[in-house]
């Protein structure tokens, strides 16, 4: 089947860049407090701050692609799950069981779990703050300019947990012009929107602003246990700022925001039966399920920043970032996807990080670069129950991580001549880490913890305290050669890192050393790229290839015991070469036509895998049957706009095939649940008034209504009933959009 997509991907991508292809380049951002809705031109430079300094895409050394907040809302974007369809190489997936828990994934690299205490492999960031967990951080696109997209590592600049890439989400800028705008949205399964957002000017230099979003949607299946909604969306999200800018090099904003997630918890769906026990049997649809954990679900996150920018003199700036960031969890995952309590989990996460970041930028004529201090001071906690009710057994689990995080870095670029430059960058970081792990096993069916008072305590597990501190250098170094303006040939090479830790699921009657925690894991990359504008800047094209060695893996394996419980561990398992070949182009002929593709390719290939089999207690070389989880060989995606004026303002037309080849949900293939290779087809159509005031506009997605795998859980055995369980993509869709702008 691999074989077979990839040849089908490299033919349906040959004939369509038969024509010209085309790079992610994007149009002129549309100034701050301009209220024009514009199509896209294509035609004119993209300013992004992916070396936390301004500067041209094409000029930045960095395999990068760029979309503008209205590119995402005209196709029907809701959240920034989106972008792995416009972005190569890269997986961006609801977590399992979850609503808004981000799964991120950039070139093999990244992290499934996100149980507290443990990284991310790719980082995000909101408009340079670090968000350091995952829960919460499927963010809505709403009041966003742009997303950019960082593939490899991104150590020197962003340090710690961006070891796969980088993921920043740029909000708007306020401007001192009033502007207001308002988004009314209804589409399939009774989905019903509403966004607005308002900019008021105080004086010629301060201004005040806020955004609101209501999501609300029912769900694409049913619980048959309970009757409630599975895959609804009931989301209600918000941002303020207020800035200030009292004159030329300074500037100033406060900005907050929060979301409240009160969807109901994702129980997924059955993939295998137990016997001849109706009880156990997969649904007729893929979205039902009859989970009897219930339905409650709601997560919380919330943060405060304060970012200034003060101008020293014409090449010198400092700048200040300082966040408080927070966010609760309450949920329940039911593995067994029963009305039992066969393999049930309520669960509950608590977090919060402070951060602050310093910075001074230089901006000379030849010589150019960023230095920077960089401090976090965070706890990541929680507590689960892991059910057993054919044992009428529940384990608690609980603790918490404390981090404490400096940095300090600088990355410089110099000019050697008009057309070559050199650029070098190194970072130190340093982690302190404080993890605190309890396990206990209780008779009866749930803890005293999740409200179960008569349960019957008995064996302790885990109950430890335990230190420990990392620290690490990443370099970047990178020349450039520019033989004409707009066309950038660089070679780079950089290193990165994620953090390590302590599991918090460890079980030390299982695995005694979980008590130690695990290293960092590494990486280290080489890249050679192009990008340019052709054809009098109607072709744009973006090229990459890159290797890297990956080393010290974090790997999480959880397994069911014989002794009647899950063992849980975290390996530094693997070794393992990673190269690849990215393609991004895009065309722009004339003002009512535009096209573009992306192709992503990917070997991920592990050269040691070093694990614990069978209750062994030496580690086994089992990488001739390890693969790379969520890390397709291949991604593709083509689409086009055509466009015409009609009935006083301009109709556009935007269909769309993204395609992902075969990939394993984990790293030991699992036939019943790896996704084969599939495509999906999406379209857009909008009209947008002479003078962009009004947008009318249709959103079709998936239109062949393809059933896709986005995560899993495998405990088989009749003990966990079998509990082979699914979760999938939205079906079929249809959203109608009514947008006007003040």
């Amino acid at each position: 089947m691999r074989r077979t997509f990839a040849i089908r991907t490299v033919m349906l991508l040959g004939s369509a860049m038969a024509m010209p292809a085309v790079a992610q380049e994007t149009p002129r951002e549309t100034p701050a407090g301009s209220q024009s809705i514009t199509q896209d031109q294509g035609d004119g430079d993209i300013v992004v701050t992916a070396r936390r300094r301004a500067e041209s895409v094409i000029d930045v050394p960095i395999a990068m692609s760029v979309v503008t907040g209205d590119q995402l809302t005209r196709t029907g974007a809701v959240d920034i799950t989106a972008l792995q369809d416009k972005t190569p190489n890269l997986t961006l997936q609801i977590a399992r069981g979850s609503n808004s828990t981000l799964i991120a994934f950039s070139r093999g690299v990244g992290q499934q779990d996100p149980l507290w205490g443990f990284e991310p492999g790719v980082g995000l960031y909101l408009d340079d703050v670090y968000v350091a967990r995952p829960q919460g951080a499927v963010l809505d696109i709403f009041d966003v300019e742009r997303v950019e997209v960082l593939r490899g590592p991104q150590g020197t600049l962003y340090g710690r947990n961006t070891i796969g890439g980088a993921i920043k989400y740029v909000t708007k800028r306020l401007g001192n012009d009033y502007a207001a705008t308002a988004r009314a949205s209804y589409g399939s399964y009774n989905q019903f929107d509403l966004v607005g957002q308002v900019t008021v000017p105080l004086t010629d230099s301060l201004a005040i602003g806020g955004a609101i979003a209501r999501y609300k949607r029912d769900g694409y299946g049913t619980n048959l246990t309970t009757g409630a909604d599975q895959y609804d969306k009931d989301v209600l999200a918000a941002r303020v700022s207020a800035e200030w800018t009292p004159g030329d090099g300074v500037f100033v904003r406060l900005a907050g925001d929060r979301t409240l997630d009160r969807s109901n918890p994702r129980h997924g769906t059955r993939l295998l039966g137990n016997g001849t026990d109706a009880r156990y049997a997969p649904t007729a649809s893929v979205y039902d399920t009859r989970a009897g954990v219930g339905d409650r679900n709601r997560v919380v996150a919330q943060g405060l920043s304060l970012t200034g920018e003060f101008g020293l003199s014409d090449t010198l700036t400092v700048k200040s970032i300082s966040a408080y960031r927070e966010g609760a969890t309450n949920t329940v995952i039911d593995f067994d996807n029963t009305a039992l309590p066969t393999l049930d989990v309520p669960a509950e996460y608590d977090d919060w990080q402070f951060t602050q970041e310093l910075q001074l930028l230089l901006q000379g004529d030849r010589l150019q670069g960023v230095f920077g201090l960089f401090y976090l001071n965070a706890k990541a906690s929680g507590a689960f129950d892991t059910v057993l009710g054919g044992l009428n057994l529940t384990t608690l689990t609980a603790g918490e991580v404390k981090t404490k995080s400096y940095a300090a870095f600088g990355d410089l670029s110099y000019d050697l001549t008009d057309k070559l430059r050199i650029s070098a960058g190194l970072r130190y970081t340093k982690d302190d880490k404080t993890g605190t792990v309890f396990r206990r096993n209780y008779t009866g069916i749930r803890s005293p913890r999740f409200g179960n008072a008569a349960a019957v305590p008995g064996l302790i597990r885990t109950d430890y305290t335990n230190d420990r501190s990392f620290d690490q250098f990443t370099p970047r170094v990178s020349i450039a050669y520019e033989p004409r303006p707009d066309l950038n040939l660089y070679a780079s090479w950089g290193k990165g890192f994620k953090s390590g830790g302590f599991d918090m699921r460890g079980d030390a009657v299982f695995t005694p050393t979980t008590v130690n925690g695990y290293d960092p894991e590494k990486i280290s990359s080489t890249e050679i790229s192009m990008k340019g504008a052709f054809l009098n800047r109607t072709l744009f094209l973006n090229l990459a290839g890159y290797y890297s060695r990956y080393t010290d893996q974090q790997v999480t394996i959880q397994v069911p015991n014989v002794a009647g419980g899950i063992a849980s561990f975290v390996d530094n398992a693997g070794k393992a070469d990673i190269y690849g070949v990215e393609i991004e182009g895009r065309m722009v002929p004339s003002r009512h036509f535009s096209a573009q593709v992306s192709l992503g390719y990917t070997n991920a290939d592990y050269k040691e895998f070093l694990t614990f089999v069978g209750g062994g207690t030496t580690p086994v070389d089992v990488a001739n049957s390890r693969v790379f989880q969520n890390t397709p060989e291949f991604t593709a995606a083509a689409s086009f706009t055509a466009s015409t004026d009609v009935a006083g303002g301009t109709l556009s037309i935007t269909p769309e095939v993204t395609l992902r080849s075969d990939y394993s949900l984990f790293e030991i293939p699992t036939p019943a649940l790896d996704q084969d290779g599939y495509a999906l087809v999406n379209a857009a159509a909008n009209w947008i008034s002479e003078g962009g005031r009004y947008r009318l506009g249709v959103a079709l997605r998936n239109l062949t209504d393809q059933r896709y795998r986005v995560g899993g859980y495998n405990f088989p055995g009749a003990l966990f009933g079998n509990s082979v369980i699914g979760y999938y993509g939205p079906p079929r869709t249809a959203t109608a959009t009514f947008e006007v702008r003040f």
